[in-house]
């Protein structure tokens, strides 16, 4: 089979596309099709509708890759026939019946917790002051600021969210573990990629490693096209 090249990127919470830009430029350097889902991380049903639009304009097979909660919604809409491989990026990999919530609630004893405020008005933001400690680890203190002040209020609605079948447990998946992440504990990651049989790979490198270290996510997302 020839290599794939349409590639499909869907953020996570508290972010938007423009995160992908290193990845994107990368891609396209490699004549890679690329498009960004713009999810609006509202509820889960909209973001799996959305991106399965873009899936439905591409002219042949995908590689579909989520970060963090966009793990989610590749996990739901990665059952789509074009959709042939998944990657996920420091991300939520659900089982059925699953959301970010119940994941949440089960994360490894001893982990610390992200620093989620309480919800107001049904979204949720994450606390300024602890933005780049547990996101953004790596990246300079100016760009972790202006990633801290142009959060997306992430719904509750998507946060419950819940898988009703598992594309990875019928399409071969990659996952990048992410060791300095203070958003989802490594371990709570490496668990979710060795259930869903996924091929692991590391990066010592925080939460917002699509940012921090675009080569190193690229690179996954071309094996995965190359499978």
């Amino acid at each position: 089979m020839s290599d794939i090249k349409n590639v499909i990127l869907v953020h996570g919470a508290f972010a938007d596309g423009s995160g992908w830009q290193g990845v994107y430029d990368l891609l396209k350097a490699d004549n890679f099709n690329v498009r960004i889902v713009q999810n609006p991380t509202i509820t889960l049903e909209d973001d799996v509708a959305m991106t399965k639009q873009l899936i439905d304009a591409q002219d042949g097979p995908v590689v579909l890759v989520g970060h963090s909660y966009g793990g989610v919604v590749i996990t739901e809409a990665g059952t789509h026939d074009k959709v042939a491989a998944l990657v996920y990026i420091a991300a939520f990999a659900p089982d059925k019946g699953e959301s970010v919530g119940s994941l949440i609630a089960d994360s490894p004893p001893g982990a610390q917790a992200p620093p989620i405020l309480p919800p107001q008005d049904g979204f949720l933001l994450l606390d300024r002051d602890g933005f780049a400690a547990a996101f953004a680890g790596d990246l300079p203190a100016k760009q972790a600021s202006f990633m801290a002040d142009s959060q997306v209020p992430w719904g509750v609605g998507a946060v419950a969210g819940t898988v009703s079948c598992p594309a990875w447990r019928t399409k071969p998946s990659r996952y990048l573990v992410t060791t300095e992440d203070g958003m989802i504990p490594p371990l709570a990651q490496r668990a979710m990629s060795e259930r869903a049989g996924s091929s692991i790979s590391e990066a010592a490198a925080s939460h917002a490693v699509y940012v921090s270290q675009p080569a190193a996510v690229a690179a996954l997302i071309k094996e995965a096209a190359r499978s």
